[in-house]
Parts: structure tokens; C-alpha cells; sequence
């Protein structure tokens, strides 16, 4: 039931569970342990290396759906892998061989239908564990790129997207199986009735567990792609500099550095002359040996140049 509460860093953790007891799942897979006493939400997060925020923005989502409360830039993308990782680990190593056993110590193996329902039940199973295994063996190493500072070629979060979809058809035909055909004695309709319960909550789970896939993993990812991608095109703009000015084996003249910091301040030739107390066509003869000598003949190119030489402060520069 959502209470619409927005939980914060400083509520107890305990608070958390009493409130939302279907949380207790989610600390696992954040490698929250149980123990954590009196404690409030922050301190039981930096006690278990896990990044606060994330949690937060998780819990708030699952529970009530908020996702004003973050931004994809402040979520720790490294928390977030740990937590999907986890509940993969949950969900295929764990949850998934419970309930077919639940249905197999219910049904009767000789019936007919029985063999249908756990038919159907391990396809089910199939599919999530090939979705799940997809994300282990292709999504998670491109993000770990990313964390790396690579930038991975042929694939993004927008492929992952196109491939993410909930696989809920079969699951969908097996609950309905056992609800209106399955005939039981008392202790076997319980039995069903348990298995039948234990379907219906992680379905619900995995629901939510792709949604946080989608609305906060994936803004996340497509946020540290632009990151790196900038970073990529700033390293790359400064090795085409640098490697410019090293195919010349003549250095700039104090007067000529003099010139390039002027020239990136924004001061246009006339300017230039008056300060260095020189003429104009002696300015205009320092720009073109400028240019002869680093290879550059952009003020932009100057401007990255005058940067990483350390002519100038970043704060000097005239954007």
C-alpha cells in the first residue's frame, strides 16, 4: 500500500521496514545486512558502502512511485550495478527454483495438466533468466566501460531499451491454468494457494524491478554516455593540439606566448599592438609564425593550446 511518505537520510532504517516490510528483499540486494539497530537511513548506508542518495531515490520509486527526488546525474551508477546485480543473483539463483518447487510439491505429476503448468513454468523461467543474462553478460560490462572512462563502440542504453520488455504472456496463461482448472483436496489447494500467492508477489516484484531499470538506471547510463562522450571529444581536441604543436621543433618566443595569451583573452589585433606596445603588422607577423610553428589556425585551437601549456587560467579565457 503506498503511504506517500518521501523518506529521507536521516529516518530510521527501522522505520523503513516497519512501514514498507516488502523492503526487506531490496536491502539484500543493496548488501544491507539486518542488525542495524537504531540507526538512521545514512549512517546504515555508509556502514554498508552504499551510496545514500541511490538508495533513497530506489526506495522512493518503489514505494511510491516519486522520481522528482534525484537527478541522473547525482545517482552513483556503481550502487545501482551492485543493487541489479544482486537481484539477478535473487531472482534466478533463488527465487525462481522456490517456486517450482512450491508448484511441483502441489500438483500431481501424473496429471496431464500438472505436466502443462510446469511446462509453462520453466519457460517463463527461461525467458527471465535469458533477459537477466543478457543484461549480466552485455549491459553490465558496456556500463563498466563507461565507469572506466571507454566509451564501448556499436551499443548504448537505447539498445538495452528497444530489448528491454517484461516477458509476462506465459506467466499470465499459468496463473490462469491453476486458478480455473485446477481441481484439489484441501491440503493440495493450499498448497496451490501458497505457490499461486508467491507468483502473484514476484511478479509484482520483477514489475518493479524493471521499472527501476527503466526510469532510473537507464537515465542514469544515458547521462555518464554524454559524460563520456565529452570527455572523449575534449581528450581527443587535445591530443590533435598537442600533436600539432609537436610536429614543429621550434618553441614560441616569449613575445610570441605573449601574443597567444592575448589572442585567447579575447583582444583583437589592434588591441594586442597597443598592449605589447608593438605595430600591428608586427602582431599580424606573430600570429602567422605562431600558426607555422603549433600547426593551430583557430583561436579555438589557440585557446586549447594556451590551457594545457598552462599560459593561461581557464578563468582567463574569453568564451
Amino acid at each position: 500500500m503506498k503511504n506517500q511518505k518521501m523518506y529521507e537520510s536521516d529516518d530510521k532504517m527501522i522505520t523503513l521496514i516497519r512501514d514498507n516490510y516488502d523492503l526487506l528483499q531490496m536491502l539484500g540486494s543493496f548488501g544491507i545486512s539486518l542488525g542495524f539497530g537504531d540507526k538512521t537511513v545514512e549512517d546504515t548506508c555508509r556502514d554498508n558502502d552504499v551510496d545514500t542518495g541511490t538508495f533513497l531515490a530506489v526506495v522512493n520509486f518503489v514505494i511510491n512511485g516519486f522520481t522528482s527526488t534525484h537527478a541522473p546525474e547525482s545517482l552513483s551508477v556503481p550502487t545501482l550495478m551492485r543493487y541489479l546485480e544482486a537481484s539477478h543473483t535473487y531472482y534466478i539463483d533463488f527465487q525462481l527454483p522456490f517456486i517450482r518447487k512450491e508448484l511441483a510439491d502441489s500438483l500431481d505429476d501424473s496429471d496431464s495438466l500438472s505436466k502443462l503448468i510446469m511446462t509453462l513454468y520453466d519457460e517463463y523461467a527461461q525467458e527471465i533468466r535469458r533477459h537477466m543474462m543478457y543484461e549480466q553478460k552485455t549491459l553490465f560490462p558496456y556500463v563498466q566501460g563507461l565507469l572506466d572512462g571507454k566509451a564501448p563502440t556499436g551499443y548504448s542504453i537505447e539498445t538495452f531499451s528497444k530489448h528491454h520488455k517484461e516477458a509476462d504472456k506465459k506467466l499470465r496463461e499459468l496463473k490462469l491454468l491453476i486458478i480455473k482448472y485446477l481441481p484439489g483436496d484441501g491440503l493440495r489447494n493450499n498448497r496451490l494457494m501458497a505457490a499461486l500467492h508467491d507468483i502473484y508477489a514476484n511478479e509484482e516484484w520483477l514489475r518493479q524491478h524493471a521499472m527501476v531499470e527503466d526510469e532510473i538506471f537507464v537515465p542514469a547510463i544515458r547521462h555518464l554516455e554524454q559524460a563520456t562522450k565529452q570527455s572523449d571529444m575534449t581528450r581527443n581536441i587535445s591530443d590533435m593540439v598537442l600533436a600539432g604543436s609537436a610536429q614543429s621543433t621550434e618553441a614560441l618566443s616569449d613575445r610570441e606566448k605573449e601574443v597567444v595569451e592575448a589572442l585567447v583573452q579575447g583582444m583583437a589585433n589592434k588591441e594586442i599592438a597597443d598592449h605589447l606596445c608593438i605595430s600591428v603588422n608586427t602582431v599580424i607577423t606573430h600570429r602567422r609564425n605562431i600558426a607555422r610553428k603549433l600547426q593551430i589556425h583557430s583561436t579555438a585551437g589557440l585557446t586549447i593550446y594556451a590551457i594545457i601549456s598552462g599560459l593561461v587560467d581557464i578563468s582567463e579565457v574569453k568564451l
